[in-house]
């Protein structure tokens, strides 16, 4: 080469690192605005439902369903972030409610455990009504989410009972070889069951989340009894087969086998000591006979099922199942969020999450709803009553 072609491409070398830089610059920012989901646009819940007197009223009562919801602007569209905040952080500026523990003695020798928070003051219906809710996987009344979702529970006039899951308390020994599983509803039976007749009154609200919203389902679903002073159920981010979920789980997409590992990490502990399948003759026959999908159409009382469209836990082949639910079915609703990640649902501005969650307010606005819509219809009944007599 020449000098003067030496010199010019000397000249040039500059101009060709600053392009370099700037196509990083841009890839990067690229691969940030693709991982972040920000160009996904806020929306609506997509509400699958049959066209009734009750779900009108719903709708109408309930405008959490209808507008949009407004995740973090920075990684609140990222399902991971959302899940993974949730997984380490659970909330921010969690409450700590205070409650009592209950141990109930089981026929086969286990203990369950669950704790109970009476309301902070009166409901506004005026009735007397307890939540019983089931955690998700592995969780329990110590959780920061659900510390969060009882104390604003209660702050609304519910008395709030939240089972332990066997084997999950880090204090709480066991005392037989066994403990929780994907749809054992044993210890949940039990805990209502002590509701039940601790307070002769109460109306029930039953709250599942995740593998807990499997667990509720089931339990409704079984016998028609266990409906019996149950004014609703609400079922968050489960996956109602524990069968597809499972074939799931072993592939690569949205990381869901990423995940699949650190569940199992997470389980290790708590199941090296406890290798029964509850009588079952295989993996496959549990996993069936333990999922809700089975027992669900027969649960009457008003019911709604939300889950989240980005959730990296809950395939959306799964979602079909409550999607064709809430069309066959006149009492139940299906609410699908566009963003929300596994048991996420943080709202907030730009970068920081408000203390309560998109799921919080919905459960407790649908239940407050539901709870007009009985206390009118009760009413009603009894003026038919009267009416008739005279």
């Amino acid at each position: 080469m020449e000098d003067s072609d030496l010199q010019t491409f000397g000249a040039e070398l500059p101009l060709m690192f600053d392009g370099m830089k700037l196509a990083a610059v841009a890839a990067v920012l690229y691969i940030i605005v693709r991982s972040l989901n920000l160009k996904s646009p806020t929306a609506p819940p997509a509400i699958t439902y049959q066209d009734t007197p009750l779900s009108r009223y719903l709708l109408k009562s309930c405008p959490m369903l209808s507008k949009e919801y407004v995740p973090p602007l920075l990684w609140g569209k990222s399902g991971h972030l959302q899940t993974v905040l949730y997984g380490k952080m659970g909330r921010v500026n969690t409450p700590t409610p205070c409650g009592i523990r209950k141990f109930l003695p089981m026929q086969d020798g286990a203990t369950a455990t669950f704790d109970l928070f009476e309301a902070s003051g009166e409901h506004r219906t005026g009735d007397d009504i307890t939540m019983v809710i089931c955690p998700g996987i592995g969780n329990h009344s110590e959780k920061r989410y659900i510390r969060t979702f009882v104390d604003y529970s209660q702050r609304q006039g519910y008395r709030c009972a939240v089972l332990n899951h066997l084997g999950a308390l880090p204090n709480v020994e066991l005392t037989s070889p066994r403990m929780f599983t994907y749809g054992c509803t044993w210890e949940f039976g039990a805990m209502v069951d002590y509701v039940k007749q601790a307070f002769p009154q109460t109306l029930l609200v039953v709250v599942g989340f995740s593998l807990g919203g499997n667990i509720v389902c089931k339990f409704l679903g079984e016998k028609r009894s266990n409906q019996e002073r149950v004014l609703c159920c609400i079922s968050v981010c489960q996956g109602y087969s524990a069968l597809r979920a499972q074939e799931t789980f072993h592939q690569w997409d949205q990381c869901r086998r990423l995940y699949n590992f650190m569940l199992a990490d997470k389980m290790k502990k708590l199941v090296l000591s406890h290798r029964k399948f509850h009588g079952h003759r295989c993996l496959r026959e549990f996993y069936e006979k333990e999922s809700c999908v089975h027992y669900i159409h027969n649960v009457c009382v008003p019911l709604l099922l939300v889950n989240s469209l980005d959730d990296p836990l809950v395939h959306q082949s799964l979602l079909d199942i409550p999607c064709r639910l809430a069309d066959k079915m006149p009492n139940v609703m299906f609410a699908l969020t566009q963003h929300g990640g596994h048991m996420g649902f943080f709202e907030g501005d730009v970068l920081f999450p408000q203390p309560l969650t998109w799921m919080d307010k919905v459960i407790v606005e649908y239940t407050n709803a539901i709870c007009h819509w009985e206390k009118k219809r009760r009413l009603c009944k009894t003026n038919s009553h009267q009416d008739t007599r005279t």
